[in-house]
């Protein structure tokens, strides 16, 4: 019988300590840090054969193996994934680089990338016998968790700030989750979702706080090396709120060099984006600071940008470091001018999380950190459509 998931076991980012995937499982309370799936490569190269997943029905659950999903029939699934990787030819011209892919996570479920880690978070609370989910989110992740606990049969609850976007608390609402909205941006919404599920059993599946979410976006990364070839680009640049798909792709290209898949190891160069009105990793990244400080204050058009201070900060800029990346800041007046362009020069309504990785890398270009002949990808994290008001 073939085996759906070489899932091994969890770890702690920070002291490695051991925990059993087959519990529920939420962070290292010792190091107040993210848990990482380990999964059992040696036995994967064995097996499966990189160049005959093309071959199986496409979306993300084609990378099962790779996935925490013991049991299929858990699987609670919208279509997610295997989004295109769109060369930019008019932007090329126009800012100087021959070679610029856009990544649009636009078209997935729901309309944002959040599809992923929620497909997979959900899949896997199903597994685990969870039937009540809370989450804090700023607009996306509460439309995806509430479409995915509507699919999955569970009950959803969501603590949005009341600055959300109108679409987003539409669409959790026609899903038939619970909306709860406070006042305060998204770690006043994380301080009401950590009370419901300490206090009344809901399982918190905000940004970290469980292990499985960072395992979906994380094909994000091995979508990217197939499409190319098995090669990586020489950047990666990516809107950084939570951090999770940034995390989750650096986990993908490691797992991708252990199973020797890749035609070439040099890794890419991954950049954090942020917005002016909210930039903890950049400032953290600029100081030589291990870990941020909560910005105050915060922010920004880009909602899903407006996060003070990441569960994974430390995570993040190590996985910066390690890539030879960096962070880089840009104002709400670079991502609406940058958004306005992508749309008529290359047809794609992008969310302001996305134009805000095209104004990231116009800057990088301007200091010289990005070259004329490297291969970039950015990212369009969110259907545009999803913003008007």
């Amino acid at each position: 019988m073939e085996k759906n998931s070489f899932l091994i076991n969890l770890s702690c980012s920070s002291c490695g300590k051991i925990f059993s995937s087959d519990q529920v499982q939420t962070y290292c309370v010792d190091c107040n840090t993210p848990l990482m799936v380990n999964y059992d490569l040696s036995s994967i190269i064995g097996i499966v054969d990189r160049d005959q997943l093309a071959c199986r029905p496409r979306g993300m659950w084609r990378w099962h193996e790779l996935l925490p999903v013991k049991d299929p029939a858990n699987i609670v699934s919208l279509g997610e994934g295997d989004t295109p990787l769109l060369r930019l030819r008019n932007i090329s011209q126009t800012i100087g680089v021959k070679n610029l892919f856009l990544k649009e996570e636009g078209l997935n479920p729901t309309g944002s990338f959040k599809a992923r880690g929620l497909a997979c978070a959900v899949s896997k609370a199903r597994e685990l016998g969870i039937r009540k989910v809370v989450l804090p989110s700023a607009g996306n992740a509460g439309g995806a968790l509430a479409a995915y606990a509507a699919r999955a049969g569970m009950d959803a609850l969501i603590y949005m700030p009341s600055s959300s976007p109108h679409a987003n608390i539409f669409e959790c609402n026609i899903t038939g989750a619970r909306v709860e909205l406070v006042n305060g941006l998204i770690d006043t919404a994380g301080k009401f979702a950590n009370q419901k599920a300490t206090h009344d059993g809901w399982f918190n599946t905000a940004t970290f706080k469980e292990p499985y979410r960072v395992e979906g976006k994380k094909i994000m990364g091995y979508e990217i090396a197939e499409s190319m070839g098995w090669r990586l680009p020489d950047v990666i640049i990516y809107p950084t709120g939570g951090g999770t798909g940034l995390v989750g792709m650096w986990k993908a290209f490691q797992e991708l060099k252990t199973l020797g898949w890749l035609e070439d190891e040099r890794m890419p160069r991954l950049v954090a984006v942020q917005a002016d009105g909210c930039a903890p990793v950049v400032k953290a990244y600029e100081t030589d600071a291990d870990s941020c400080e909560p910005w105050v204050n915060a922010h920004t058009i880009a909602a899903g940008l407006c996060v003070p201070k990441s569960f994974a900060d430390r995570l993040i800029l190590k996985n910066i470091r390690d890539s030879r990346g960096c962070a880089v800041g840009v104002s709400d007046e670079e991502i609406n001018d940058w958004q306005g362009l992508l749309a008529r020069m290359e047809g794609i309504f992008a969310c302001p999380e996305g134009a805000a990785t095209l104004a990231g890398l116009v800057k990088l270009i301007q200091q010289g950190s990005v070259t004329n002949d490297e291969n970039v990808v950015i990212f369009n994290t969110a259907s545009g459509n999803k913003y008007i008001i």
